[in-house]
């Protein structure tokens, strides 16, 4: 007995710890008493800070992420694990969890990639039309069930995260995104991103509303050395509110939307980054948005001073999470060295870890992962199909379309058997440098054309010099692939600076055809059409419309009936900024074709 007692204290004394241990240890879904805050509350500051920062994967370890408790890790434009596979990815992707779950914090990582249309960085994933062609379409239903196709693509790759929908609202179509927004109109761009929210998120994928605020109405003034995309706005903040601030509005009472991105761009000289005014007060205050707030890449790094400077106005201004995807360990020293110096109160930087784990809930990472699904890769051409389908605006027509099933058609133009200048920037690749073989299961026009004529006794040829022979010239036009930045031009002509360089020879052959003309573009945004335009029997906006070429011909022989109506204006002359007057006096003479225009035969 005397020592069976004193076994019997040990034992109930080991008991209480453990069980106190337990208490202290479990997570918040084990126990209902430790919130969210609580859970802050207890981070070290060096475990809070980690949740602050986003990085490249290419420049990331796993011990990296562990080590330094990362909260987040991107996959930049045409950035991809090897294999580019779905199993590649989620390897990937899985290998980080591991690590942020072993981490001090055991908070998990949250991984996001620019998925625009599809999965663009994905191999052989199904590409939808560019946000402008999908503005065409004026069907939300349509965009919300691409919205949650494109969610199945991510989560077959582990990947929860996706900085889209662009709801900018284009004001001036020589900016280079142009094709990133829905249109000029704010209620088409709030009513198309809604729904495409509500698609992303309905599938359980992060929607993030960018680039905050007003990236659609920057000066163009190249005269001045200012371009652009990242530059300044300049117009009121009654214009602001009336055009660039709605989609936002909408997007966080009506879809929930749970991240936001903010600009690189400024409004009256003031980076979007450093404005408290517009992040903290507006965004956060009076719109009530509870989500986290990114920066762009490297973004900071545009406002003025040191690095801690840099850092601390940003998350001043309310910048929760920093995308520093290569200096993200100079940044996350920068940053503690703002709070240690009290530049930055703690109430700010748990505010924002805050915002960042209650995504984190709401995404259920902090759960045990689901099993990835598989992506229908059938079902997701039949949705870019109807959608290249519904986006086709036609603009011209004498009585050439539709065409005949067996008519003898000659293809020519650069867009005729190129799957890259169909899709765009941001198509596996971040400007867009890519060849058809990085499309495998794409079909390109001629594909399309091809297999229309062969099932119906017709023919399709490239040979130009067999023009004598056909019934119809189908010329197809387009625009170079290109991305934010390098697609600003103050030429929009038809052999403007982003125009492909084999437009030339092509509206040569349309120009001297004796045969009926049938003229397609591939572009972001309208080009000047006013002189060639009489060559032409019919036209066609095709947009940059992705990997699902037969939507195109779906129209053009009559099987689908052209809908899709113009989001922007199309001006007559390359200088004439039209849509940013949408809402004053608008001078017609100057416009070709009027927002919202569109033939139905």
């Amino acid at each position: 007995m005397k020592r069976f007692f004193p076994t019997i204290i040990a034992s109930v004394v080991l008991a209480l710890s453990l069980f106190s241990l337990s208490a202290c240890t479990k997570t918040p879904e084990e126990n209902p008493i430790d919130t969210l805050e609580e859970r802050v509350a207890a981070m070290t500051l060096d475990e809070k800070l980690g949740q602050m920062i986003q990085a490249e994967r290419n420049a990331v370890s796993s011990a990296t992420v562990n080590t330094l408790n990362l909260g987040s890790i991107l996959s930049g434009g045409g950035s991809h694990p090897s294999p580019n596979t779905p199993q590649g990815w989620l390897t990937m992707t899985t290998a980080f969890r591991n690590a942020s779950l072993n981490s001090s914090s055991g908070l998990p990582v949250l991984y996001g990639v620019d998925a625009v249309h599809g999965h663009n960085n994905l191999l052989g994933a199904v590409l939808f039309p560019h946000n402008i062609a999908l503005g065409a379409t004026r069907d939300a239903d349509l965009v919300e069930r691409i919205g949650a196709a494109v969610a199945i693509q991510l989560k077959a790759t582990g990947v929860p995260w996706n900085f889209a929908p662009c709801v900018a609202v284009v004001q001036d179509i020589r900016w280079g995104r142009s094709y990133e927004s829905f249109g000029e109109n704010p209620t088409l761009v709030s009513e198309l991103g809604v729904a495409y929210t509500l698609g992303l998120q309905g599938e359980g994928v992060l929607a993030t509303a960018k680039h905050y605020l007003a990236d659609g109405g920057t000066d163009f003034n190249l005269a001045n050395g200012y371009p652009i995309d990242q530059g300044n706005v300049s117009v009121d903040e009654a214009t602001i509110r009336s055009i660039h601030l709605p989609p936002y509005i909408a997007l966080i009472d009506e879809a929930d939307v749970h991240s936001v991105m903010v600009s690189f761009s400024s409004i009256s000289s003031k980076k979007m980054h450093a404005s408290k005014l517009w992040i903290t007060d507006v965004l956060k205050g009076e719109l009530g948005f509870e989500g986290l707030v990114v920066s762009d890449w490297e973004a900071i790094h545009q406002l003025p001073g040191s690095l801690m400077f840099q850092v601390s106005a940003a998350v001043n201004a309310g910048v929760d999470l920093l995308m520093e995807p290569n200096q993200y360990e100079s940044v996350l020293s920068a940053l503690k060295q703002a709070v240690e110096a009290n530049t930055i109160k703690m109430e700010r930087i748990d505010d924002a870890v805050l915002r960042i784990l209650k995504v984190k809930e709401w995404l259920g990472l902090l759960d045990e992962p689901e099993t990835a699904p598989s992506i229908d890769l059938a079902a997701d051409q039949a949705l870019a199909r109807e959608a290249v389908a519904k986006s086709q605006v036609l603009l011209k027509n004498n009585g050439v379309l539709p065409l005949a099933k067996n008519a003898k058609i000659l293809l020519v133009g650069p867009g005729i058997d190129n799957i890259a200048l169909q899709a765009g920037g941001w198509s596996f690749s971040w400007q867009g440098e890519s060849t058809s073989d990085n499309f495998p299961n794409g079909t390109s026009l001629l594909d399309a054309f091809t297999a229309v004529a062969e099932a119906n006794s017709g023919s399709v040829t490239t040979d130009k010099s067999k023009i004598s022979q056909v019934d119809v010239v189908v010329v197809v036009l387009a625009e170079k692939a290109y991305a934010e930045g390098v697609g600003d031009s103050p030429d929009l002509s038809l052999t403007g600076k982003m125009a492909h360089p084999d437009n030339a020879s092509a509206l040569n052959i349309a120009k001297l055809s004796k045969k009926p003309v049938v003229t397609l573009l591939l572009s972001g945004r309208p080009l000047i059409v006013t002189e060639e335009l009489s060559n032409w029997d019919a036209f066609v906006m095709s947009w940059q419309f992705g990997t699902e070429a037969a939507g195109v011909t779906d129209v053009l022989y009559g099987d689908v009936p052209f809908s899709g109506k113009l989001p922007v204006t199309w001006p007559k002359t390359k200088d004439a900024n039209l849509t940013s007057s949408m809402f004053t006096n608008r001078d017609i003479s100057l416009i070709e074709f009027d927002y919202g225009f569109g033939l139905t035969n």
